[in-house]
């Protein structure tokens, strides 16, 4: 088993963020951080660390998941992966031992355009050619020509490490914890055999490294979405182990259904020693709706006092853009998109060919990603900001298992339902240390578009 190394001991040194009134703030938000998470998002990653006892800080580009992280009270830095290892890499808290993240997967994913799964082979390449320490900026070149430029960010993880070995001062990474659509598996193998390996410019720095696809119904998330994972760390605390699924895979080929038949969902016990069945969208909404001064109003759900909708897919099934799936309230959701408030809830067949339908909220989306129920969603672009972040029980079972050596407690898992308040004052200064007077944000993302008013008659 790992232990949990001490998170406790000041920072050694001020960063370079902009000055707040209080010299002790900046301090007191990122005192004892442990893990950087690239590409953060609204906070998938960080939400889980903070429900395991972890402290995190994340960089995130898009202003408006800034804006939830900084409601939520999540450390923040408002700016480009790419730039910040560039050019403020020092700005890192060197209390960071552990890198994690999830690079943007539209060019992978399924859902998208495909050119980066058509371009794996290249990227590989890139991953042998950057650890065999050829020239950067002949990569970048070629990197930039790509045909989607965010391709190359699945590249940034490895470019990280390199930069902690290469940085007089820092020390390597102790963990590494990282997650992707299916399709990068593959290159999350390449990563796994040569952290394993510790040569070129890894400088004989090695990892025990494995990967997996993993399920996330199978880990009490309340939808089917399949994720690759890579999990790498120092040598010293043993081989790392598979992560264990705890609940039943969800039969994605059960047959056809009365999309339109209300279902009782069985009951989902506990018993010792066996695996959960999975978790379904009416469990997991009616349970979020029960806790106190929830958002999620299930009422509108719900047929003479009984759970019963279904829900029809904004995408296409079987290479048929105009055939939708389906998925009853009694079954976990589809995997949740930056389109998820596009897709339609009918309570009945009546409804349906009505055309009467309503749509998840964002809290409730947030829960189908297991969000707690209150997460204080902010900003723009809300539904974007929840398709985009990982799941985080996922990725509590997996930082839990990278950092420590097993699976989160039942007690952890209870306890992630509901975020802790997080006072205005707190949220201001963490915008002043993410955004600051704004010059190092990404450009023009502070800018503010008015609309034009209408000429006169």
């Amino acid at each position: 088993m790992i232990k949990r190394i001490d998170d406790t001991g000041p920072l050694d040194r001020r960063l370079h963020f902009t000055p707040m009134n209080s010299p002790g703030t900046q301090v007191r938000h990122l005192d004892g951080i442990r893990i950087l998470d690239l590409f953060a998002g609204p906070g998938g990653l960080d939400v889980a660390a903070h429900f395991l006892g972890f402290k995190s800080i994340g960089i995130e580009w898009d202003r408006n998941a800034c804006e939830t992280r900084y409601s939520a009270g999540l450390p923040t830095i408002h700016a480009d992966v790419s730039v910040m290892r560039e050019s403020r890499f020092d700005e890192i808290p060197e209390t960071v031992d552990v890198l994690a993240g999830g690079p943007p997967c539209q060019s992978f994913s399924v859902a998208g355009n495909g050119k980066g799964r058509r371009a794996l082979t290249r990227v590989e390449n890139f991953i042998y050619r950057l650890v065999d320490g050829e020239d950067e900026a002949k990569i970048d070149e070629e990197l930039h020509a790509l045909d989607d430029s965010r391709t190359a960010l699945v590249l940034e993880p490895l470019r990280w490490l390199l930069k902690a070995i290469d940085t007089e001062g820092r020390d390597p990474y102790k963990v590494i914890a990282l997650e992707q659509v299916p399709a990068a598996l593959p290159l999350w193998e390449v990563y796994a055999k040569l952290l394993r390996g510790g040569e070129g410019r890894l400088k004989g720095v090695k990892y025990e490294a494995d990967c997996w696809e993993l399920k996330t119904e199978q880990f009490g998330v309340p939808q089917t979405r399949t994720r690759a994972v890579l999990v790498a760390r120092r040598p010293g605390h043993g081989a790392i182990d598979p992560i264990e699924a705890t609940h039943l895979p969800f039969d994605l080929h059960r047959g056809k259904r009365n999309a339109g038949r209300t279902e009782m969902f069985p009951t989902n016990s506990r018993i010792p020693g066996t695996k959960q069945r999975w978790l379904s969208m009416a469990e997991a909404l009616d349970a979020a709706s029960k806790l106190e001064g929830s958002p999620v109003d299930v009422s509108r759900l719900k047929t003479g006092g009984r759970m019963g909708f279904f829900v029809v897919s904004n995408y296409g099934s079987g290479g048929d853009p105009k055939k939708r799936g389906r998925r009853l309230s009694s079954e976990p959701a589809f995997t949740v998109t930056g389109k998820v408030s596009r897709n339609k809830v009918y309570k009945s067949m009546t409804e349906y060919e009505a055309a009467i339908s309503e749509r998840f909220t964002i809290p409730e989306s947030g829960v189908l990603q297991t969000f707690p129920h209150n997460f204080p969603w902010s900003g723009n672009d809300q539904a974007q900001q929840v398709g985009n972040a990982v799941p985080p029980r996922l990725g509590m079972h997996v930082l839990s298992r990278a950092l420590r050596g097993n699976a989160p407690s039942d007690e952890e898992l209870a306890a992630a339902t509901t975020w802790p308040s997080v006072p205005p004052t707190t949220t201001a200064e963490l915008r002043v240390i993410g955004c600051g007077d704004q010059s190092q944000c990404p450009p023009n993302s502070h800018k503010v578009t008015r609309p034009r008013r209408k000429a006169a008659p």
